[in-house]
């Protein structure tokens, strides 16, 4: 299974149009090799680069995303995906674009094919995304970018 974006390659920068310094939308992506038994689809975006003292585990959880079809090939540029939105850490059921408050941070977009769709109500949070599809991961793949926030990329 394969996570791709046409607005940046892995490890590469995130373009400013898709964090807070831009526009905010979510960059397109690209969905290969799912297999053909999976059930559904799960994509989790966070950064794990945050100050403790921002955020005591360190991780700001900017896009959840579960039962999304595993027929889907592509999430276009600003628009909502299939499937059911959760909750970020701003608490919003939507995406929320890079906005790192002091240095480079790194983004991992995580995609997992599962053996089933998730009974979980709309909002719920990638903790509990998280638990909800323990044991039922078939495939699982990333896409990691980077930003830095006054880099004018």
């Amino acid at each position: 299974m394969k996570l791709t974006s046409s607005a940046f390659s892995e490890q590469g920068i995130i373009p400013s149009k898709y964090t807070c310094e831009g526009a905010g939308v979510n960059p397109p992506l690209e969905i290969s090799g799912v297999p053909s038994h999976a059930v559904s689809l799960v994509l989790l975006m966070d950064d794990p680069d945050v100050p403790v003292s921002r955020r005591p585990d360190g991780i700001f959880d900017h896009w959840v995303v579960y039962n999304i079809p595993p027929s889907t090939h592509k999430i276009a540029e600003h628009s909502k995906p299939p499937g059911i939105e959760g909750k970020n850490t701003y608490e919003k059921n939507e995406y929320f674009g890079p906005c790192p408050p002091d240095r480079e941070h790194r983004y991992f977009f995580k995609l997992y094919a599962l053996d089933k769709m998730l009974d979980l109500h709309p909002g719920a949070t990638k903790k509990e995304v998280e638990h909800a599809m323990h044991g039922h991961i078939i495939a699982s793949t990333q896409l990691m970018g980077r930003y830095e926030k006054g880099k004018n990329y």
